[in-house]
């Protein structure tokens, strides 16, 4: 008898369960027979992207039937110019996640490990998994000496192991929107043995407004382990088109880009991420609307008496009090799409992506109702 197929792959493919994404407004407004809902469950910019980057995109469709730059030159060097890089310090990836992805492939086997923080960004387990490598969760802070359910350094330090390669650290952290002081992440990272990749995920990194926030590309110079990655998908509002980047030194980059996929952003991504890096002002715009809805949504959860973890990124996580998955779904009922986060171990929170002020009033309205029902 021939065996099952999922037994054929291996073992740690076996065992993973399959990322989740969040429902489609088609979707919904399809399966419960609604119209005008709101997809509040992604983090996706609610402004969409600027005019340059649709100009810049409808110039790409001369060139369709043409494979992408390989080597992405020109939004490299315009990254490059950005963060006073060489362009060989770069590797770029289909969306920040592909860098992760990268990172696992190259530095991580089944007889290696990699550490993380529980409650943790899901695709740190997900690619340490795929590969086979063994995941050393440390505890997150339980609210005594930091914030609840965010990264303990001290943990993580602990948990590296002399088979651990590498260790993935979200600044700030999705979902719970924690994140780590300068002074107390430098610390960590002059501390990790230098066999260690140190991966810093500043996927938010545009929307945080706190003075003892780090910019970690600054420690590059110093440490030849050290990966930053961003995104174009957040703040940027690119996130249909899957574009992000990682900046290290350049011997590290060139390891990466061994396993990285030659055509792996596409021509359209390309020219949009340029296009964006040159449109602060559209930039400037979609983080004003960020800190004005955030402040929206806190207004809502403390009129409403609901406990939230402080998040400095473009969403927020709110503990409802009582079954999340009864909520959500009576919220999708009233077309409004969150996100369960239980599978982050955070049982009675749902996560809300900030949006425009009416789409923030429409899942405020829309909570209080289900609540009081």
């Amino acid at each position: 008898m021939a065996p099952a197929i999922a037994q054929l792959a291996t073992a740690g493919v076996q065992a993973l369960r399959p990322y989740a994404p969040g429902k489609p407004l088609t979707e919904l407004e399809r399966e419960y027979g609604i119209t005008d809902a709101v997809k509040l469950a992604s983090n996706e910019n609610p402004l969409g992207p600027g005019p340059r980057v649709l100009e810049a995109v409808r110039g790409g469709f001369d060139e369709l039937a043409r494979y992408p730059d390989g080597n992405g030159f020109a939004l490299k060097a315009a990254l490059a110019e950005k963060h006073a890089v060489p362009t060989e310090a770069i590797t770029l990836g289909n969306g920040s996640n592909d860098v992760l992805e990268l990172v696992a492939r190259a530095f991580l086997s089944p007889a290696t490990s990699a550490v993380y923080s529980a409650h943790a960004f899901a695709v740190y387990p997900l690619v340490t998994q795929a590969i086979g490598a063994r995941a050393n969760v440390a505890a997150a802070h339980d609210g005594n000496d930091g914030p609840r359910f965010g990264h303990n350094l001290e943990a993580m330090h602990a948990a590296i192991d002399a088979d651990t390669r590498v260790v993935f650290i979200a600044n700030p952290n999705n979902p719970t929107g924690t994140w780590l002081d300068r002074a107390a992440l430098q610390r960590f990272v002059t501390a990790v043995p230098d066999h260690v990749i140190v991966v810093i995920d500043e996927a938010y990194f545009e929307y945080v407004d706190e003075a003892e926030y780090p910019d970690s590309m600054e420690w590059i110079p110093d440490f030849p382990n050290l990966l930053v990655t961003r995104t174009f998908s957040k703040a940027y509002g690119l996130a249909s088109l899957r574009v992000g980047y990682g900046v290290s030194q350049p011997g590290l980059a060139d390891v990466l880009n061994r396993v990285r996929q030659p055509f792996n952003v596409n021509s359209f991504a390309q020219l949009a991420a340029v296009a964006a890096l040159q449109d602060a002002a559209h930039l400037q715009e979609s983080v004003q609307v960020n800190h004005s809805g955030m402040q929206q949504l806190l207004e809502g959860v403390e009129a409403m008496q609901l406990p939230y973890i402080p998040s400095v990124g473009n969403f927020l996580s709110v503990d409802v009090g009582r079954d999340p998955g009864a909520v959500y779904e009576a919220l999708l009922r009233e077309g409004v799409i969150v996100r369960p986060v239980d599978n982050y171990g955070m049982p009675g929170y749902l996560r809300v992506s900030v949006g425009l002020p009416d789409e923030n009033r429409r899942f405020l309205l829309a909570l209080e109702k289900v609540l009081a029902a």
